[in-house]
């Protein structure tokens, strides 16, 4: 048995594939799911989606967002998906850089401080990921 795994974010599908085992980045910790897994709606946190795949190992940068496990298909709808291939680790670090001087300057009552702190965390999980290549 396998299962079918679909990542969508609000702009595009990033991905439609058949797999072994998928990891995600709960928002009260980590889980992973396998075929036969029972039901389930999760709130995800930005961080590592892993699936494994034929013996491979797969990995993206999610943002935050909702895992779906329902028979034997994982739907992850998240605000933003990245292939660990598609990040330069140097760019990544700079980047997070940038947007946690960002957040250092906003007080945390500012009306933009929890969207800069969610593009803090998805650039911490694009670090994370781009340093697992």
């Amino acid at each position: 048995m396998a299962l079918q795994l679909e990542i969508v974010t609000p702009a595009q599908r990033i991905l439609t594939a058949t797999c072994d085992e998928v990891r995600l980045p709960g928002a009260a910790g980590g889980f992973g799911v396998r075929p036969g897994h029972t039901a389930l709606v999760s709130a995800l946190v930005a961080g590592e989606l892993v699936y494994l795949a034929g013996g491979q190992t797969f990995r993206y940068a999610v943002g935050e967002g909702f895992g779906e496990v329902e028979g034997d298909r994982v739907r992850v709808l998240v605000e933003e998906a990245v292939k660990s291939d598609d990040l330069d680790a140097a760019l990544v670090l700079a980047d997070l850089a940038e947007r946690q001087k960002a957040l250092a300057a906003l007080p945390p009552g500012h009306p933009n401080y929890d969207d800069v702190r969610a593009q803090v965390e998805r650039a911490a999980a694009k670090a994370l990921v781009a340093g697992r290549k």
